[in-house]
């Protein structure tokens, strides 16, 4: 077991340590005043770890602290994770972007499109257009998340079990099954609508490649990449070193709650949110990205792939906030596109937070968030574990004192 370690001084990476320290101070407030347990953040530059700050507690009931090999749950972080893995198929010639999802999924040969009315009055027809792999990586797919409580579909996901994306006990096939036998919110490709897509996804990459999630992100992903505690469940020996999950309560403070199930495989493999890692894992995966698909003499994928990936898909080179369905038209989206699996900036001069054109990332439900500057040279990672349901986020103050940061 190996550990994220700080491989050189701040100055020497070009980043300001007076601009980190303040940063530091201002994510142990959130500590101290009960909004956070613990996190860890961790700031590299030319592949160099240059800052790494771990804070708080990973479990504050047995007063655990946060330390350097503590394992978290990356929920949505695994959806690049998932994009890769399509894009090796891709690059092997086994799947294209431009294949239909039925193709492979024969469920979803005749999707149905909503057109009105809710409940068991919603009137349906059939979509004009097939759905393609492409929209499920781009989230242009027309399906949705339960959990919106936004339209009349995301309704009908709640009623059939899949307010959580999945029903308990359920397979991976057994959920996409469930999934194509609703309507699509919109035709696809016809808007942006973050969803349990890259579940889809996975599901095609496990019937493509013929091995289950787990077993291909392992020998074809985390392996190779030497991500050593990465994957859909923790052991025994991992276990003491997994991150309580807290959720936020009506009051501000925040309890533990229950996470997806990691202890031991669990039946649903999800490749939208199901892996656990440690900082030295993430850390290689987001490298492994800002080297354009080669990490330690690995390549896994051409540099042109990883520039597709991390390039805006959107047509007409629009933001999501313009494309997205109208729960999405919000601050946090101005300004910021979307490519393989990965928010992309394309505009830095109107994005809520200080970017670089170029950068691109994800986040996971429990705030965590990584992103690649590739013109800064510049990889982040910040992990903790709160389900937020409020606005209050750290991401803003994050971006902004890692954007002033860098000096060099």
């Amino acid at each position: 077991m190996e550990r994220l370690r700080r491989e050189v001084e701040p100055r020497e990476a070009g980043l300001d340590p007076k601009t980190l320290a303040r940063l530091d101070e201002y994510l142990a407030l959130q500590v101290d005043e009960g909004r956070l347990p613990g996190y860890l953040l961790s700031l590299a530059r030319g592949g160099r770890v240059a800052h790494l700050t771990t804070y708080g507690l990973r479990d504050r009931a047995a007063r655990l602290p946060v330390e350097t090999d503590t394992l978290w749950r990356v929920y949505s972080m695994t959806k690049p994770v998932t994009s890769v893995a399509a894009l090796i198929l891709v690059e092997e010639g086994r799947l294209s972007l431009s294949d239909p999802v039925s193709r492979h999924l024969p469920e979803f040969a005749e999707p149905r499109v909503y057109e009105s009315g809710e409940g068991t009055d919603v009137r349906t027809r059939p979509a004009r257009r097939p759905l393609l792999v492409r929209h499920l990586m781009t989230h242009t797919s027309g399906l949705t998340f339960g959990f919106y409580y936004d339209h009349p579909v995301d309704a009908l996901y709640r009623d059939a079990g899949l307010e959580n994306s999945v029903r308990p006990g359920a397979t991976l096939a057994q959920t996409i099954a469930e999934y194509a036998r609703l309507p699509l919110q919109f035709e696809p490709g016809a808007q942006w609508n973050y969803s349990v897509s890259t579940n889809v996804l996975g599901r095609i990459v496990e019937v493509v490649s013929g091995q289950d999630l787990d077993a291909f992100f392992a020998e074809r992903i985390l392996g190779p990449l030497g991500m050593t505690d990465a994957g859909f469940q923790v052991t025994p020996d991992q276990a003491e070193r997994l991150a309580e999950l807290y959720g936020e309560q009506e009051d501000g403070s925040i309890a533990p709650v229950p996470g997806l199930p990691v202890r031991g495989r669990p039946r649903f493999l999800s490749g939208s949110g199901g892996m656990v890692a440690t900082a030295r894992d993430y850390h290689r995966f987001a490298e492994f990205l800002r080297r354009r698909g080669e990490l330690d003499g690995v390549r896994l994928l051409s540099p042109e792939s990883v520039d597709m990936m991390a390039t805006n898909q959107l047509p007409g080179g629009v933001d999501i906030h313009t494309y997205g369905s109208p729960f999405h038209r919000q601050p946090g989206n101005v300004g910021v596109g979307f490519g393989l699996g990965v928010s992309v900036v394309i505009d830095p001069t109107v994005t809520e937070s200080p970017s670089s054109l170029g950068t691109f990332g994800w986040t996971g439900a429990a705030t965590t968030i990584f992103w690649v500057d590739p013109r800064r040279d510049l990889t982040v990672q910040f992990m903790t574990q709160v389900r937020r349901r409020s606005s209050f986020s750290v991401y803003p103050e994050l971006k902004r004192s890692v954007h002033e940061a860098v000096v060099g």
